[in-house]
């Protein structure tokens, strides 16, 4: 391996394809029989189909653990009671074309589907975990019995919100992928490669790998209400797509909107269940518009220390000076989850981004009505990013439809609204 003068990093030696896996992957099929599981782990020898290995960014800290000797490279995990709580799909979305390149579609059915080849020695392990929680969130727990009524099902009388809760590993089909970017196989598995410092070789050797594990932060959905109904046309379903923000979700900083707007998305979603709806959250981790959160914090840094202070008017231009892009989300690959959960409609979309709405939208989404957060919820210091991002278009706010507009796309009457 060596560096050319442009910096790029070029293979000095390619060796060829090697053996093919007797296991192969056909995405986009019906059933995990006919797709073929995606065999990533660094201990299945010839039977490995797939560039990466499971556990996105966690991946490293499990050679850590490998190399301090604190974990036998080999060990297998035991899959016993580990099946999903809920049945989720399948759909038609899945063996839809085009529909989910980021994801494995039956990433939580390998227990069940791949059972033989497990116990045959195959190390197939899920990408997907499907398990029940409780949320209990300090601002909705002062709200039980007022704009948040407890109703034992979903609310619970303590404050604690139910949820069915599901831990998604990225999965990405290079072809897919590149397409969603409008760009050749080949570019996106050369700029992957040169990109992660030759992290991956099998990008540029393996063109018969068509499937990535990249090492990037996974997805959590929180679901309220009855999940059976998830793929019933006549289903009403509500939610926000939240992107993470450690300091404002987890810390509470109020630069932002981020963690009062999420707690606003939960509330909303919950309530929309109690009425016989499916709620969700769909959290993905991509810190700071993906930039991370170094990045974010130099920004907040120049933005504050500039003269006149923080500003409206330069708050996009601080980040692009810093980043060299002002937004790294982009949101190609976020309408997945949905195709994922069998959604085909947002009743009510709680999110103001037009990034968002448009992929939704491009993707063969309908979204009926988009909430923008209330104004009280919105902290005095994030205003600059409010106006910020009114002023750049970053959302466009719309008026709440019509119930002619409800009963038109749900296909319900309008004295049911």
């Amino acid at each position: 391996m060596s560096v050319n003068k442009s910096g790029h990093i070029r293979l000095t030696s390619h060796p060829g394809a090697g053996t093919a896996s007797r296991f192969k992957i056909n995405w986009g099929a019906a059933t995990p029989e006919e797709r073929g599981p995606v065999v990533a782990t660094v201990n299945s020898g010839p039977d490995r189909n797939a560039i990466g290995t499971h556990g996105g960014s966690y991946a490293l800290y499990r050679a850590l653990a490998v190399s301090a000797g604190a974990l036998n490279p080999i060990q297998r995990p035991d899959l016993t009671n580990t099946h999903p709580v809920v049945e989720i799909g399948p759909f038609p979305q899945w063996s839809e074309p085009g529909r989910i390149v980021s994801i494995d579609p039956f990433g939580h059915l390998v227990g069940e589907a791949f059972g033989r080849d497990i116990a045959e020695g195959v190390d197939i392990r899920p990408s997907i975990a499907i398990t029940k929680a409780r949320l209990t969130l300090p601002e909705l727990q002062h709200d039980i019995g007022k704009r948040l009524p407890a109703d034992g099902r979903i609310v619970r009388e303590s404050g604690d919100i139910a949820c069915v809760k599901i831990a998604i590993d990225p999965v990405w089909y290079l072809p897919g992928i590149a397409e969603r970017f409008g760009t050749s196989e080949t570019n996106l598995r050369r700029t992957l490669f040169e990109q992660t410092g030759g992290m991956y070789p099998e990008l540029v050797t393996r063109p018969d790998f068509s499937v990535f594990l990249p090492p990037i932060g996974n997805t959590t959905v929180y679901l309220f209400g009855d999940v059976s109904k998830l793929g019933d046309p006549s289903t009403f379903i509500s939610g926000r797509l939240h992107d993470e923000c450690n300091g404002s979700d987890v810390f509470g900083s109020d630069i932002c909107t981020c963690r009062p707007y999420l707690v606003h998305g939960i509330e909303e979603a919950a309530r929309d269940a109690q009425a016989g709806g499916v709620g969700f959250i769909v959290y993905n981790r991509k810190e700071g518009r993906a930039l991370g959160e170094v990045t974010k914090f130099l920004v907040y840094n120049a933005r504050k220390r500039q003269e006149g202070g923080d500003q409206a008017a330069t708050y996009f231009e601080r980040t692009e000076c810093v980043a060299g892009v002002q937004d790294a989300r982009f949101q190609q690959l976020m309408p997945d989850v949905m195709h994922w959960l069998g959604i085909r409609r947002i009743d009510r979309f709680m999110s103001m981004s037009n990034m968002k709405y448009d992929a939704l939208v491009a993707a063969g989404i309908d979204v009926v009505e988009r909430v923008p957060i209330p104004a009280d919820l919105v902290p005095t210091d994030a205003s600059v990013e409010m106006e910020a991002k009114k002023a750049a278009g970053y959302f466009t706010p719309e008026p709440a439809p019509s119930a002619e507009d409800l009963a038109r796309v749900v296909g319900r009457k309008i004295e049911d609204f």
